[in-house]
């Protein structure tokens, strides 16, 4: 079953379901006005991971009690939404990912965020929601998230498929992050990794851009060297732009997906870890062992 959920089908559900919808989007532009009944939680998008085992601790911990603060008990299907798929560098998805990692039963995300909705002319709200705290379930963390010991693991022996998915000048190693050219200590990529930008997994749609077809989705990743049973791990800058690309890639029928969710944030602070610098080598050098 799909994770993608259009407007019309929300508005349908969420009067016959019981459901937390969740606006990532920045506190002042929900207070403008947002989906009725949605709760706002800036967090999904700005809480920073590391992935050694206090941070993943402490991810954990963060959104366990956040999610049970928004009035997540487990019955509840979780909705999450954007303003639109490509404005918020993926913080729906990041919202999504979080809560597959923790093993939350029920979750959607709104397809095109908030653009669609309005533009199917469905109501809004500028009143703030109070939720009713709930006791947010406990599961066995999923197996969809990778530390850097384990993607330095992934360099050497190859045995996954590295997918960056940063914008074309952080690949290139112009800038260091989508936050300024500098705000890491170093410009690169992670050594053997392939790249589609997270842009190129969208398509401009009536009502906004949404994600591509899964037949389009899984073409545009031949071009490097990804089929549905290649193993994958994605990363970006610090986990929502992979976030993104980890939903549509499981939409379009990739298998074994999971995220290096501290990303380049955390790999390239440690000079202890290897970055390959300066312009890639040609696709065709690149992906060779692919064809």
């Amino acid at each position: 079953m799909s994770v993608l959920i259009a407007p019309a089908d929300l508005q349908t559900a969420m009067a016959s379901e019981p459901m937390v919808v969740i606006d990532t989007r920045d506190p002042d532009v929900y207070a403008q006005g947002h989906l009725p009944g949605a709760v706002n939680l800036r967090e999904i998008f700005t809480y920073l991971a590391t992935s050694d085992p206090d941070g993943i601790e402490g991810l954990k911990e963060k959104f366990a009690e956040t999610f049970g603060a928004a009035g997540l008990s487990g019955k509840e299907t979780a909705v999450l939404y954007e303003d639109a798929m490509n404005t918020g560098f993926g913080q729906s998805c990041r919202g999504y990912f979080i809560l597959s990692y923790l093993g939350y039963p029920k979750i959607k995300v709104l397809h095109g965020g908030y653009q669609a909705w309005l533009a199917a002319g469905l109501s809004t709200s500028t009143e703030a929601v109070t939720p009713v705290p709930a006791t947010f379930p406990t599961h066995t963390a999923a197996d969809v998230m990778v530390d850097k010991d384990a993607m330095l693991a992934a360099v050497k022996s190859g045995g996954a498929t590295l997918l960056d998915v940063r914008d074309v000048d952080e690949w290139i190693g112009v800038s260091s992050s989508p936050y300024g050219p500098d705000f890491c200590p170093r410009k690169g990529r992670i050594p053997s990794a392939r790249w589609i930008e997270w842009y190129r997994l969208m398509k401009p749609g009536a009502d906004g851009p949404v994600f591509k077809s899964g037949s389009e989705v899984l073409a545009e990743c031949l071009t490097v060297g990804i089929t549905p049973d290649t193993p994958v791990i994605v990363y970006c800058f610090k986990g929502a732009r992979a976030s993104n690309t980890f939903l549509v890639l499981k939409e379009a029928g990739i298998k074994n997906v999971k995220i290096y969710f501290g990303s380049w944030n955390e790999w390239s602070r440690d000079p202890s870890l290897p970055i390959e610098e300066g312009f890639p080598r040609m696709a065709g050098a690149a992906y060779a062992e692919a064809a």
